[in-house]
């Protein structure tokens, strides 16, 4: 009777043991909406929130950077997005370390993700890893910046790129008056980063507004740099747009002033005007010129509510993620994903099926309709 009880005692510690550790594993945020992700094994266990559905499997969504609060939205949309399907979310940022982000993109595959959905670092850096994911049989869905280089990119979900650049110029085009033959005005021009395909898209679309403008002198571009290769501006730094920027105002304009400049993200803006107000700009006889953005970023509305940057382009991100997890979710079905263009987008080895959402041109006449009146943000954000 003494050793029956004691096998008794022992099964019972046992037991005690092992419904502890479930319940441990059922509690360590396997969702992953956070920067770590974590999960350690990122699958069937749950995802810290109760979802029972969590049983379908993880989803890896690897993003680029958390300096950016657009990247941060797009994360955690998803995220929320493929939860509410049932799937558990591994969310990561690389922050902006193409090694970082190959790195989690590989923990990924390892721990078994049925899909990837990947906005890249750098969109040529990825076609080891990617040649990984396809021979474990994980689909892969670039996410607003083209995968290069690669013919395991299955699917693309972003906006269209090249009427960014349109709106852009088409809002310097505007406000400059350049279609009632006003001029000259004197502008600068910034690019994105030269390793996001996106940014090409958006320099073209704005260039096919400016070029003749600059070819029949009613603009000028006093600093003569006009071609990607000479405006680019790597990982779309604020503080290199704004080196640069000092740079063109001590050689170009001591004596004239910028009527504009042409900005392709808010980040940039943002350390544009930094340098045009370090040199006097926005006060007494010196107005601010006209300067672009993109993303809507809470910041720079913030900014062009003061009067100071003037034009963004808006994507909804939320938008934009749920038509990525519809196209994941179609793919996980073993069905056709939606898409709305089939020739544009060619990534150097395949042309990548994608579906293109529209950006909208804002400034301070439309905030309130195209931002708080859709949710994006709340008048107490903006201060309104």
């Amino acid at each position: 009777m003494k050793k029956f009880s004691a096998i008794l005692l022992a099964l019972v510690v046992v037991l005690t043991l092992a419904a502890c550790g479930n319940g441990g594993a059922g509690g360590n945020g396997a969702g992953g909406s956070g920067a770590s992700g974590g999960n350690e094994t990122g699958s069937s266990t749950g995802n810290g929130g109760g979802n029972s559905g969590a049983s379908k499997g993880t989803v890896g969504l690897s993003m680029p950077t958390k300096s950016s609060e657009r990247w941060v939205g797009d994360g955690q949309n998803m995220a929320k997005e493929f939860e509410a399907l049932g799937y558990a979310a591994d969310l990561q940022y690389g922050e902006d370390v193409i090694e970082n982000q190959v790195s989690q993109i590989e923990n990924m595959i390892t721990k078994g993700v049925k899909i990837l959905v990947i906005a890249a670092i750098d969109g040529g850096s990825l076609t080891d890893v990617l040649q990984k994911a396809h021979d474990q049989g994980i689909q892969v869905i670039a996410y607003d910046r083209l995968i290069m280089n690669s013919e395991y990119v299955d699917y693309y979900a972003t906006f269209d790129n090249f009427k960014v650049g349109v709106q852009q110029a088409a809002y310097i085009e505007e406000k400059l008056g350049l279609k009632d033959g006003k001029g000259p005005f004197n502008i600068e021009l910034f690019g994105g980063s030269p390793d996001d395909n996106n940014a090409y898209f958006f320099y073209d679309g704005a260039m096919s507004v400016l070029q003749p403008y600059i070819d029949s002198g009613k603009l000028v571009v006093r600093s003569g740099q006009t071609k990607m290769e000479q405006i680019a501006t790597l990982r779309w730094d604020g503080a290199t747009a704004q080196a640069r920027m000092d740079n063109l105002l001590s050689a170009h304009y001591s004596t004239e002033n910028v009527d504009a400049v042409l900005s392709p993200y808010d980040g940039i803006s943002i350390g544009i005007l930094s340098s045009l107000k370090g040199v006097g700009y926005g006060t007494g006889d010196k107005p601010l010129p006209i300067v672009t953005g993109q993303d809507a970023e809470l910041a720079s509305i913030k900014s062009i509510l003061a009067g100071e940057q003037t034009q963004t382009v808006f994507k909804d991100t939320r938008e934009l993620a749920k038509k990525a997890v519809a196209m994941a979710q179609s793919i996980l079905e073993g069905t056709e994903a939606e898409v709305n263009n089939t020739e544009t987008y060619d990534n150097g080895v395949k042309v990548v099926p994608s579906y293109l959402l529209e950006p909208v041109s804002v400034d301070k006449d439309n905030v309130e309709k195209t931002l708080v009146e859709t949710g994006y943000y709340t008048k107490e954000e903006l201060g309104l």
